[in-house]
């Protein structure tokens, strides 16, 4: 299989998602992201960081499944386990997802990390997420100018190619982002969402940085996936933690 860092939509959302995130969405936004994709631009990475036992976190997951079948969207959900001390553990979450947050709390020079977060490209946060809202923001960030690197998975499915491009100030890192594609409910028994079904979006089960880049063409060993999960690999500057490129592997 061959998938370079453009040639990616919401394809792993099954098309009821498709159906059902379609009449919420701002029409002009939806058009724009659709030309974007059409157009090979990059996709737009958003990334929620949530917990299954926050009870404001149920309205982010539901935005941003709605928003993952967007065509030029990569959305990736991440358990935090900072939550765990009302009395549920979170069985998605680790606590390399919650340092992943905290380097984007840094790097936004935010005074704190907040649950539900969305990181939209590294480059953008909104604390909490509404529907219209998120998709004014992937929106807006399709529409700004890019030249990533091309990213291709080469057909032996075990590795991947990144490109030549500029790469940023103080270097860029390739991530290999491993998740569970569609959605997954979970039935939570204590805390403050005691009784509920939590639904989730493309759970990530593990991150895994593969080494640097530093705007010349380099290859790449994927992590081992397992049946059922799909690679999300990323370009993303050390510094400013700004995501250059991106691609899915299915």
């Amino acid at each position: 299989m061959r998938t370079t860092g453009w040639v990616i939509a919401g394809t792993v959302i099954a098309g009821a998602l498709l159906s059902m995130g379609a009449s919420a969405q701002p029409t002009g936004t939806r058009a724009a992201l659709t030309r974007h994709a059409a157009s090979n631009g990059p996709p737009v990475v958003i990334e929620l960081f949530t917990a299954q036992g926050c009870g404001s976190c149920i309205e982010a997951n539901a935005a941003v499944e709605r928003a993952a079948g967007d065509p030029g969207v990569i959305a990736l959900t991440y358990g935090v386990d900072y939550w765990d001390y009302l009395g549920w553990t979170d069985t998605f979450a680790q606590p390399k997802f919650s340092e992943r947050q905290r380097a984007y709390r840094s790097a936004l020079r935010l005074r704190g990390v907040s649950t539900p977060e969305v990181v939209i490209d590294g480059r953008r946060q909104m604390s909490g997420a509404r529907a219209a809202e998120l998709e004014a923001a992937i929106g807006e960030e399709a529409s700004r100018l890019n030249w990533p690197p091309q990213i291709e998975f080469r057909e032996t499915g075990n590795r991947v190619g990144v490109g030549s491009g500029r790469a940023p100030a103080g270097g860029a890192e390739v991530i290999a982002v491993t998740y569970t594609p569609g959605p997954q409910v979970v039935q939570v028994r204590t805390g403050e969402n005691r009784g509920q079904s939590v639904r989730h979006i493309n759970v990530v089960r593990d991150i895994k940085r593969l080494g640097d880049w530093r705007g010349r063409p380099v290859l790449f060993h994927l992590p081992h996936a397992t049946e059922g999960e799909a690679v999300v690999v990323l370009v993303q500057s050390k510094d400013s933690r700004q995501i250059i490129g991106a691609a899915a592997q299915d």
